[in-house]
């Protein structure tokens, strides 16, 4: 008797989500009303990107956050380097596109972080797409402390005013391991600011009801929503120069949906303790 194929897991690891994201990219892209244009998205999300969105089960409309902290990201990384910024390093970039799809000055260095395969894939459907500005690709495994402080140490020597942007990778980290990556990234002295993005408590358990089984089967539980907010990274070296939270950067660009808009009369921080919903984009600046 034949033995049954067992059935693949819809998200095999972290790296699947960085597909489903590059989906909602590619579904904003197609709006005459977009918000930025990503014209690799589609081919980027391929195949089983479409199907993790198609099957992922959700309450309400998902894209309104996503589409959200891209454009506040992007706008955070045009003033960055209007200031001064010479390179940009995206730790965990996934599929993110910005070194092809943004307005980026041609003597800007910037510099992709992630597992070998998720940049082998990303290397293979780009092969014959050209950046707008410098782009270096550098395969490594976050988690390995002593090659990231060496590659950290390396890309410090090469520039004068860096930016990290780090998104949808803090939540699968642990408290101590997100303070260790806060450390290791203030003791390089050129590395002056640091977009992040990150949750409260009470929306990390709403999403851990809405996703966690998936996650959790891939080995990728979602686990950081620290009570204290942004104010977590001051003791690493970091302080929050400013904080937006997705939902008003959303009614900002009109696309909260009309069940929400009332939330978006409530104040534009951190709740305390983290006791109310809240997600959000983070610049900080070393301490």
């Amino acid at each position: 008797m034949t033995e049954p194929v067992p059935e693949e897991k819809l998200i095999r690891n972290v790296s699947d989500t960085a597909l489903w994201a590059a989906v909602y990219r590619a579904e904003e892209n197609e709006r005459p009303d977009a918000l930025f244009r990503d014209p690799l998205a589609k081919r980027l999300a391929g195949d089983r990107g479409a199907r993790i969105e198609k099957e992922m089960k959700f309450r309400g409309n998902p894209k309104w956050p996503w589409i959200a902290r891209t454009v506040a990201v992007d706008q955070t990384i045009t003033e960055e380097i209007a200031a001064g910024t010479d390179m940009v390093i995206n730790l965990a970039a996934g599929l993110d596109a910005r070194p092809y799809r943004m307005n980026l000055p041609a003597t800007l260095t910037w510099v992709e972080i992630d597992l070998p395969g998720i940049i082998e894939y990303k290397e293979e459907i780009l092969a014959n797409e050209k950046p707008v500005c410098g782009l270096e690709r550098i395969k490594l495994n976050l988690a390995d402390e002593s090659e990231r402080r060496l590659v950290l140490a390396e890309l410090g020597q090469k520039a004068k005013k860096a930016l990290i942007v780090c998104e949808g990778l803090l939540i699968y980290l642990n408290r101590d391991e997100v303070a260790g990556l806060a450390s290791d990234l203030a003791s390089v002295p050129a590395f002056n600011h640091w977009i992040l993005d990150m949750v409260s408590p009470a929306l990390m358990q709403m999403m851990v009801k809405q996703l966690g089984t998936h996650l959790e089967a891939a080995g990728s539980p979602m686990k950081f929503g620290p009570e204290e907010g942004p104010e977590f990274f001051v003791p690493y070296g970091w302080k929050p120069v400013r904080v937006q939270s997705m939902l008003h950067v959303a009614a900002r660009l009109r696309r909260l949906p009309l069940g929400l808009r009332l939330f978006a009369l409530l104040p534009d921080r951190f709740p305390p303790k983290g006791k109310r919903p809240w997600g959000g984009a983070c610049l900080m600046a070393r301490v």
